[in-house]
């Protein structure tokens, strides 16, 4: 917790990151990309080639989200941006989870 504690602070002195030239948030956890309060409508617009076989979430290779395209810390997208999962669109530029995943790609946090 004491990392976390360490983000929250840095968090509220960090500048606003721009996601295209970053997506270390896709490329963080297989768990991250997870389906949650998404409705059947909602899912259904997502192609399947990007949902997991036990559609759980978005289909990863190995951490990264299959749906992100580019390199991740110098520019990428979201092959699905339109349709992202709740959890993508609830992860904000400078939030907790945004620090925890660039540090972990050794992207600055501060």
């Amino acid at each position: 917790m004491a990392a976390a504690a360490s983000l929250s602070s840095q968090r509220d002195a960090a500048p606003l990151f721009d996601c295209q030239s970053c997506g270390a948030c896709c490329s963080y956890s297989a768990e991250w990309p997870r389906f949650s309060t998404e409705d059947d409508a909602q899912l259904d617009r997502i192609p399947e080639k990007y949902v997991a076989l036990d559609l759980s979430g978005m289909r990863c290779e190995g951490v990264r989200c299959s749906a992100l395209t580019g390199e991740v810390g110098k520019s990428t997208a979201c092959g699905v941006y339109e349709t992202r999962p709740d959890v993508c669109r609830a992860c904000m530029p400078g939030d907790e989870e945004c620090l925890m995943a660039r540090a972990a790609h050794g992207l600055a946090v501060g």
